[in-house]
């Protein structure tokens, strides 16, 4: 009996970032995959394709097809801009420095109270438009620059209201623990009240919320106040992510690993005890190599470790006004290979399948498997290792997103 399908795509190298299949990209050369109602429903060698009646056609020309990509920590809705700081930075100030002095963070806050909900849309569309143009289609978007009830709220939609209109799949992260407000001055445990007390039952209520976030930091808040926050989420049936040991050893990591994270970010100052802490609670390491260049970093991330021990380890831009203003998950890619000494399949893995893993979602997307999204990108390149090799030049061929086709030349009707 002759199966129909939504799109059939023939001529085509898949690597399927499928760990059950052999070699780092899970690579099926000279493949067919088959796509109805917005997942794949085949995928396998061409020859062995069975008989298929579909309503699209795509000849791949020998090209590869990889999951579509996964930005798994940003701060993409924020107004204003911190191009001084940067200038301040490279004129010998610490990160710690400027943020103490009243810049940072705090700087961002400003701006985005300033903002009216359509400005901070306004800003954001083109950072999301450059992600997705690289072949993002899935991105997470953080709020925390807000810091009260009323902009941590309008973050949050403002990230809803982007998904509406552009085809691509957000998921939205609470960052209200994220630094101390002004008006908190001095008084960091009524602003951890606040954050329990208001702003995440408020986010839960709406429905805002996939995750909850905070900064361990001691420019931010302590391991005390961090598990207070987790507690609150816990509550809220909300998991959680911890921005930790970026700048020093905190004790962040092990606390979150303690409370079964989805991850933990930065992570430069991690100990031997926290990546096996890390190994046995499945808790993703984000690694954030653009915070790492901008900010002129000299301590890496255990990369060695992490690997030896097992622990999934994700990529991400960190896009931020602050210490990464890049909207290039291509080319964290390039600097976790150059910087941190990833493998190109590391890489490509850290933008999908262990990205997906990082958000809560790899039962639904990051590997390219029969039963997950359609959500694909076809890459003009002889090899994989293209993707963390060039930057800029290699561009998609073609965009699916959910199956539907959103960048690249028209599919054939069948």
């Amino acid at each position: 009996m002759t199966e129909r399908c939504d799109l059939l795509i023939t001529n085509v190298h898949a690597a399927t970032m499928d760990p059950s299949i052999a070699g780092g990209y899970g690579a099926v050369e000279d493949a067919a995959v088959a796509v109805t109602g917005g997942k794949i429903v085949w995928l396998g060698p061409r020859k062995e394709l069975p008989d298929c009646a579909p309503d699209a056609t795509l000849d791949g020309e020998g090209q590869w097809l990889t999951p579509g990509l996964i930005d798994c920590h940003t701060h993409l809705v924020y107004g204003g801009h911190r191009a001084s700081e940067f200038a301040r930075r490279l004129g010998g100030e610490s990160y710690e420095e400027v943020a103490r002095s009243g810049g940072g963070i705090l700087s961002t806050v400003r701006a985005t109270r300033a903002a009216s909900a359509e400005q901070l849309y306004r800003a954001a569309e083109p950072r999301l438009q450059a992600l997705m143009s690289e072949g993002a289609t899935t991105i997470e978007v953080k709020s925390g620059y807000g810091l009260d009830l009323d902009t941590e709220l309008k973050q949050l939609r403002t990230a809803r209201r982007l998904a509406q209109h552009h085809p691509v799949a957000i998921t939205t992260t609470c960052l209200a623990a994220h630094a101390l407000p002004p008006e908190y001055d001095g008084r960091p445990d009524e602003y951890i009240d606040l954050v329990c007390e208001e702003i995440l039952p408020a986010v839960a209520k709406e429905q805002l919320a996939d995750a909850v976030d905070m900064f361990c930091e001691s420019i931010a808040f302590s391991v005390e106040q961090c598990q207070r926050v987790i507690d609150c989420a816990q509550k809220l049936d909300l998991p959680v992510k911890v921005h930790a040991e970026q700048l020093a050893r905190t004790g962040a990591t092990a606390m979150a690993a303690r409370s079964s994270a989805l991850s933990v970010d930065h992570i430069e100052y991690i100990t031997d005890a926290d990546v096996a802490a890390m190994a046995e609670s499945g808790t993703v390491a984000v690694l954030l190599p653009g915070a790492f260049y901008t900010l002129r970093e000299t301590q890496m991330p255990p990369i060695d470790k992490l690997r030896a021990s097992g622990v999934c380890m994700a990529l991400s831009t960190d896009l931020n006004p602050g210490s990464c203003p890049i909207a290039s998950l291509r080319l964290m890619m390039n600097m976790g290979c150059n910087l941190f000494g990833l493998t190109p399949a590391e890489a490509l893995a850290g933008v999908t399948r262990s990205a997906a893993r990082a958000l809560g979602l790899c039962c639904s997307r990051g590997v390219l498997r029969p039963g997950l999204r359609a959500d694909m990108v076809l890459w003009p390149m002889e090899t994989p290792d293209q993707l963390a090799y060039e930057v800029g030049a290699l561009k998609p061929a073609q965009i699916f997103f959910a199956g539907r086709t959103v960048g690249g030349r028209d599919v054939t009707a069948g």
